[in-house]
């Protein structure tokens, strides 16, 4: 029998959600045939058996998530390897004595994430040291630099604080699952943490919404989760400030829709204004290398990247996903429309691979083609800043004392305060305006 593992799916990914299995329990697969579709908070992807034979065993049903290094299936690819029993006839495991403080288990579920800082992380990497096995001393269980340094030395570990007062859930009636007692003592160990960390913060249970009317309950999977996570590390690391501007973009957009229709079925056939955008963003980022950065707040070190990878939000159904354009610096404006319209076609398919969708250095979004005069948008950390383009509309405006009506671009620049300040970002989007009032501008650029 062939235990397969599910993978590693790339940089950063630790799990996946099964979203379809091509074969059944019982049934014959060819080596190389489709066997099950993942998505992970990238991408969706289909995943090839690895051996030829019949399926023993499938270790998730759809929906399932399953973690990078778990059984996913067994095939029986007739080398003569007994299959192991099933759950059914396994032997009863031995109670658990005690359980270190970053250790905390589930009952019948994957480990909880050990609470650590990310710099405490990367020092349990750079020191070898597997940091679920670390013993934590610090508030609620969380693991400490110092706790890394002992375990690496052989140390005696330090003893456990003692436990922060927490709020306690009242006991619940006999037929409420026991998923929701485990619940309720994680919630309340996470707000008495976060309370005792950020003066003033006071977090309170969800209320029982179905208690005022029906409701529908859906799990927060995959690529909503991944932005959900991103979002409140953008939001809680990094002091947001933006800046707005118009700009002119009547030329631009004729000549834009001239070359889109004398090019259809060629390169450049699916021209947007965005190609023209990126182009402008990448010169405006040459100049401007504060927004081209990343902010490292352990080392206390501000990383001026000196190669340009643009993102672009693309709206996938299953959630919001930024490609990656590497490289937009050597790009002709023809070739960055061409790579915009794959990409985002990719992106919607479920296609584009991690790799395509890693490696930026500032983002663009834009909501324009959905309506909306402006948005305010949150940086796609840990790059520093991002555009947000609102909808192209028709306005009066005065030109040489002249009312005349002109098609005006709304621009915001979200950017990190600690890195750049506000003149820098006046500077960088009056430029990037000029630039997109003037094609000869932009066509100087390629």
């Amino acid at each position: 029998m062939f235990e397969f593992k599910l993978p590693d799916l790339g940089e950063g990914i630790a799990e996946g959600e099964i979203l379809k299995w091509h074969v059944t329990e019982g049934g014959a697969v060819l080596e190389d045939a489709p066997l099950v579709d993942v998505e992970t908070d990238k991408a969706a992807v289909t995943i090839p058996s690895p051996r030829g034979g019949r399926i023993a065993s499938l270790r998730g049903k759809v929906g399932d998530t399953v973690n990078v290094g778990a059984v996913v299936v067994v095939i029986d690819d007739g080398a003569g390897a007994a299959m192991a029993a099933p759950e059914a006839a396994k032997p009863e495991p031995a109670p658990v004595a005690a359980v270190a403080p970053a250790q905390v288990p589930t009952a019948g579920g994957p480990q909880r994430p050990v609470p650590a800082a990310p710099a405490t992380r990367r020092l349990a990497r750079e020191l070898k040291v597997d940091i679920n096995r670390v013993p934590a001393s610090g508030p609620a269980g969380r693991v400490t630099p110092e706790d890394v340094h002992r375990f690496a030395s052989g140390a005696p570990a330090a003893a456990a604080p003692a436990s922060t007062p927490v709020m306690h859930a009242p006991t619940p009636p006999d037929h409420v699952a026991a998923r929701t007692v485990r619940d309720d003592t994680a919630f309340a160990e996470f707000a008495a943490h976060a309370s005792a960390t950020i003066p003033f913060l006071e977090i309170e249970p969800m209320p029982d919404f179905s208690h005022e009317g029906p409701v529908v309950v859906e799990p927060l999977r995959s690529i909503r989760r991944k932005v959900a996570r991103k979002m409140v590390t953008s939001m809680a690391l990094v002091p947001h400030v933006a800046h707005m501007d118009d700009a002119d973009v009547t030329d631009l957009e004729a000549f834009r829709l001239r070359e889109r229709d004398r090019r259809q079925g060629g390169a450049g056939s699916r021209m947007t204004l965005m190609a023209f955008v990126i182009k402008a963003v990448t010169a405006g980022l040459r100049a401007t290398p504060a927004f081209n950065a990343s902010l490292d707040p352990f080392r206390e070190e501000i990383v001026y990247k000196k190669y340009y990878n643009i993102g672009f939000a693309a709206d996938t159904g299953r959630g919001l996903v930024v490609p990656v354009i590497h490289g937009t610096d050597t790009k002709s404006i023809v070739q960055l429309a061409d790579a915009i319209a794959d990409k985002a076609m990719r992106a919607r398919d479920g296609t584009l691979p991690a790799d395509e969708m890693r490696g930026g250095t500032f983002t663009i979004t834009n909501v324009g083609p959905l309506g909306g005069t402006a948005l305010l948008a949150t940086i796609n950390y840990p790059e520093v800043a991002i555009l947000g383009m609102g909808r192209v509309q028709e306005k009066p405006v005065v030109r040489d004392g002249q009312i005349v009506i002109r098609k005006i671009l709304p621009l915001t620049l979200a950017f990190d305060h600690r890195v750049a300040d506000g003149a820098d970002a006046a500077r960088f989007v009056a430029e990037l305006a000029r630039q997109l009032s003037d094609p000869n501008l932009l066509l100087l650029e390629t």
